[in-house]
């Protein structure tokens, strides 16, 4: 259960970290600053980690369950 509780807290500190990046790039535009546009991909890295670790997440429970009936 640790590896688990781990993954868990990781998701969660990124997706407020990835948020946090979004609301970032959506107020500088809106102050009229035209940033390079390479800083438009940037939320992208954090994107995919958050899209494995929800995977993860979504499909431990079948799997656990899946594993208990095997036994």
């Amino acid at each position: 259960m640790k590896i688990s509780h781990g993954i868990r807290q990781f998701h969660r500190w990124l997706s407020m970290a990835f948020t946090l990046l979004v609301i970032m790039l959506f107020a500088v535009q809106g102050f009229g600053i035209k940033p390079p546009q390479w800083l438009f991909l940037v939320p992208l890295a954090p994107l995919f980690l958050l899209m494995a670790s929800g995977l993860y997440l979504f499909f431990q429970p079948y799997a656990m369950r899946r594993r208990r009936a095997a036994e």
